[in-house]
């Protein structure tokens, strides 16, 4: 029983799992979508709902600083849409407005990552950074 933490993006989402008791999120996969072709990796969430009994979905909303719903926004809330259409299973949307900059910046000053490999991973951690934040936001 786990929680599926995404980061919704135009061409990738990112994706994290929490542990079973449900108390750290850990980055999983980036999946290569293709919005403007209706592509969005649902085939590949539903080979990891499966493999790691998710029960549930954090999805990263980005609002606006003026904490408005924007079009990003808008795109997440309706690619939850397609979640819960294909799954059925509980979305939580949380918050996420400035993860991908703590994500990048995480990376420069820990891991002294290179631009190229932050592009390879920003999306994975800006999931597990969306999916810690609602676990400690439910402790």
């Amino acid at each position: 029983m786990r929680t599926m933490g995404l980061d919704v993006g135009s061409k990738t989402v990112g994706v994290a799992v929490s542990d079973p008791l449900g108390w750290t999120a850990q980055g999983i996969e980036i999946i290569r979508i293709d919005e403007a072709n209706g592509v969005f990796g649902i085939e590949r969430v539903a080979e990891l709902v499966k493999e790691y009994s998710v029960t549930q979905f954090v999805v990263g909303l980005p609002k606006n600083m003026n904490n408005t719903i924007g079009p990003r926004a808008e795109a997440s809330m309706a690619y939850g849409e397609l979640l819960t259409a294909e799954f059925n299973l509980p979305i939580i949307y949380q918050d996420e407005r400035l993860t991908t900059v703590q994500a990048e910046r995480m990376l420069v000053e820990q891991a002294n990552a290179s631009r190229a490999k932050r592009k390879k991973v920003i999306d994975k951690v800006a999931a597990v950074m969306i999916l810690q934040n609602y676990l400690d936001a439910k402790m």
